[in-house]
């Protein structure tokens, strides 16, 4: 008997790896998240005082090339908080095990999600962190790789499933969708601490996705 192919970490996979073994392409004319911010709701007062509390931290711990652990601390947390994701209907979860696998090869890829908003069973957001010295677009395979697991199960009237990449400096959004063909489409990079704008169009992309499920 065959032995068995020993599972590798989803954190080995380039967007090539996911293009070749799991036919995943690009849409680069998908400008998704630009369209969701010009129907956006502006913040109000709380929000803006809450982002520049947000972006007081992040500049005040970053000269010390924070650990993945602090970002999520410092930036994640208070996104997620001011989003409305700690409240009903939705509930947080970290370090989600999950696995992706080809079925030709019989090859098994497993990781763990850095922070998962689901509801229900349904999963909202995959959120992949970084450390601030590496540039965020690292993360974009291993977030694109868990959105394509098997887990993450999705009710038949939504099909998208949607990522953000943080290092803390920066954020990116993902949006992938999977029929007729796996396909992702990217946000433009958005500068965290060093344009005011930018945080605030994260926020409102945030509360998007979460008015998307509902």
């Amino acid at each position: 008997m065959e032995a068995a192919t020993a599972p590798q970490p989803i954190s080995s996979l380039s967007l090539s790896d996911l293009r070749e073994t799991f036919a995943l392409t690009r849409d680069r004319a998908d400008p998704f998240f630009e369209q969701w911010l010009t129907a956006a709701e502006p913040l109000n007062d709380f929000e803006q005082q809450a982002l520049a509390r947000l972006k007081r931290n992040y500049e005040n711990i970053s000269e010390t090339n924070p650990l993945e652990e602090v970002v999520k601390l410092v930036v994640v947390a208070p996104l997620l908080d001011l989003a409305g994701f700690y409240q009903p209907p939705f509930s947080i979860r970290a370090e989600v095990s999950t696995k992706l696998s080809e079925t030709d090869a019989g090859q098994t890829f497993t990781g763990s999600i850095d922070v998962l908003v689901v509801k229900q069973r349904l999963w909202v957001l995959v959120i992949e962190s970084k450390q601030s010295r590496f540039d965020v677009t690292v993360g974009i395979p291993q977030a694109l790789s868990y959105m394509l697991s098997q887990s993450a199960i999705q009710t038949p009237e939504s099909g998208d499933r949607f990522g953000m990449v943080t290092n803390g400096r920066e954020a990116v959004f993902l949006k992938l969708t999977l029929q007729p063909s796996p396909t992702y489409a990217q946000s433009r990079i958005y500068q965290v601490i060093d344009a005011d704008a930018a945080l605030t169009e994260i926020l409102q992309g945030l509360k998007v996705i979460g008015q998307r499920s509902l």
